[in-house]
């Protein structure tokens, strides 16, 4: 019996462990981390070709960057788990942030934008007030911009929210001009990357480096200092997973910062006022589906209060200090009136046509625009909350200012809605109207609802499109030299029914070159009347055209806002 029991204790024959085999990643995953990949291919080569000739070291590590792009364009195709496609995506978010401070090292004069964020913050730590100084020794040399406005003058004033200057004031020893601003948005959105791809779930991460590093975009803003970059940076931990805000009845600590964060980022620049209505809407509605209407209002009046109480604290200084000058300041965007400019509606004003005599309402337009778009989110949230970060910038396209670059610096936004807020999350939501508007034999009045809604900015938009230019121009005299004009006599006659002040200058493509002073003619051109000026250009001459390229006379008004142009032929070089 022993024995027996012996036996069978006895171990038997030994078998080899064998570790199960990793779970294989989704074929989209790999294409995804694929796709992030070959986005740092994109300007890299124009980055590398300057450290070469300049930074020798810069160019080495580009090159080592290149390696890694080719390396993990490999891993990214032949790993086998998850895990390990995980290590890759964080491969390739470290090689997009070493090419994005390559990028700096080599490129970062900045812009208007950074020299002014710059300029602001000396005078902050100097102890003057930031808003309401003109600086205009900062523009016009070293590719810095101007922004005419239809005055006839130039915008030479801070015009944003003081969180960038604040920021800034701390990197003041990096070095003169913009500098210290682009360290500070380059910095802002190499953060916002991190924070954008660590909050996203795993098989997504690397959508988060190709839209914020890749395609030589989104960087190139924050290499130009634009205070929009700081924002965007802010808005990411508001817009990953925002419908989720206020869940159960309580804010919470994430709740709460998500609400500073709004409140930071509206301090930084405008942009974001515009995002906000909609998503403080969408949670609303989300709430309220949850909660009812007593707690979702509760939600929603706490995290407005957190909001602008962290507004108010980055304000408080200059609202104490300035405010007036800090209130025009803070809208001024809004109020400046500067010349059109963009990829937008008034295209057909500046390209198609010879101008309007109605360009204030793009203005109304774009406004009207924004409104009825508001509107149509709250009573269709269920449908159109996964679109609360794109639906807004719609409005630009309608503005006087529709320049693309208000939608390419929010495309990070777009990408965290798309992934963490679909439309399973407003399944639930409240709308109001809910039983006149949905189902499927209620199609006609949402119909009627959407045209009542954006009827107005659509009609809007035609008017300022259909406009007439009201001042109709011929030039009667050039004086020149072989190379210059120095002279150039128009008779202006004003068809319109307003007595104009006009304010002249030349273009060739898509830019604007510098009023031209006028020597001889009257200030206002009463309506219905002719008269002859004489114009200098600003720096005394003007390089007369090449041969085959098209000179547009344009003439700004600002009371009421209007715009005349027409081909002249000038004597070619």
């Amino acid at each position: 019996m022993l024995l027996a029991d012996t036996r069978l204790s006895a171990p038997g024959p030994t078998r080899s462990a064998v570790s199960p085999a990793p779970e294989p990643p989704t074929q989209w995953h790999r294409v995804l981390t694929l796709l992030a990949d070959v986005s740092l291919f994109i300007g890299t080569r124009e980055v590398w070709t300057q450290a070469a000739g300049h930074r020798p070291a810069v160019a080495g590590v580009i090159s080592v960057c290149y390696a890694s792009i080719l390396v993990c364009g490999v891993l990214a195709l032949v790993v086998r788990g998850r895990r390990a496609l995980a290590r890759v995506d964080l491969c390739v978010l470290v090689t997009g942030l070493t090419l994005a401070l390559c990028a700096f090292v080599l490129f970062h004069r900045g812009s208007d934008e950074s020299v002014l964020t710059a300029q602001a913050a000396r005078d902050l730590v100097a102890g003057h007030g930031i808003y309401g100084r003109p600086w205009p020794w900062l523009f016009g040399g070293d590719g810095i911009a101007l922004t005419p406005t239809v005055t006839g003058g130039y915008d030479y004033t801070y015009g944003y929210p003081p969180l960038a200057p604040l920021l800034t004031a701390p990197l003041l020893w990096l070095g003169h001009g913009g500098l210290p601003a682009t360290a500070m948005t380059t910095g802002a959105l190499l953060v916002g990357t991190v924070v954008l791809w660590w909050l996203l779930p795993v098989p997504w991460r690397s959508a988060a480096t190709m839209t914020c590093l890749g395609f030589s975009m989104v960087a190139m803003y924050g290499r130009l200092g634009y205070p929009a970059i700081l924002a965007l940076a802010l808005l990411v931990p508001v817009v990953v997973r925002w419908p989720r805000t206020g869940r159960g009845g309580r804010l919470g600590a994430a709740g709460t910062a998500q609400a500073a964060c709004l409140g930071a980022a509206c301090a930084a620049q405008q942009l974001p006022w515009f995002l906000a209505p909609f998503l403080i809407a969408g949670i609303y509605a989300v709430r309220r589906g949850e909660l009812g209407a007593r707690g979702a209002r509760s939600v929603v009046l706490r995290l407005a209060g957190v909001a602008t109480g962290t507004w108010l604290l980055i304000n408080a200084y200059f609202v104490v200090s300035q405010p007036a000058a800090w209130l025009k300041g803070i809208a001024l965007p809004l109020v400046q009136g500067a010349v059109l400019h963009g990829q937008g509606l008034v295209g057909v004003s500046l390209y198609l046509t010879d101008g309007s005599d109605r360009l204030d309402w793009y203005g109304y337009a774009s406004l009207l625009l924004l409104a009825g778009l508001l509107a149509l989110f709250v009573l269709f949230v269920r449908r159109l909350g996964p679109a609360a970060t794109v639906l807004p910038w719609l409005a630009f396209w309608l503005a006087t200012r529709s320049q693309d670059g208000y939608y390419l610096m929010m495309t990070p936004l777009w990408l965290a809605a798309a992934v963490t807020a679909p439309a399973s999350e407003f399944a639930g939501a409240w709308q109001p109207f809910a039983r006149r508007l949905t189902g499927p034999d209620r199609r006609p009045a949402r119909i009627a609802a959407a045209v009542l809604l954006l009827g107005p900015a659509l009609a809007s938009a035609a008017v300022a499109a259909t406009g007439s230019p009201p001042l109709r121009m011929e030039v009667t005299s050039v004086r020149h030299d072989v190379r210059a004009l120095s002279r150039l006599t128009l008779r202006v006659t004003n068809t319109g029914d307003d007595a104009l002040t006009p304010h002249f200058t030349l273009t060739r493509g898509q830019g604007m070159y510098l009023y031209f002073s006028v020597l001889r003619g009257p200030a206002a051109l009463p309506a219905h009347t002719t008269a002859t000026y004489e114009l200098r250009p600003p720096e005394g001459t003007y390089a007369l055209p090449k041969p085959g390229q098209r000179v547009r006379l344009r003439v700004f008004t600002s009371s009421p806002q209007t715009l005349s142009s027409t081909y002249v032929t000038l004597p070619t070089a």
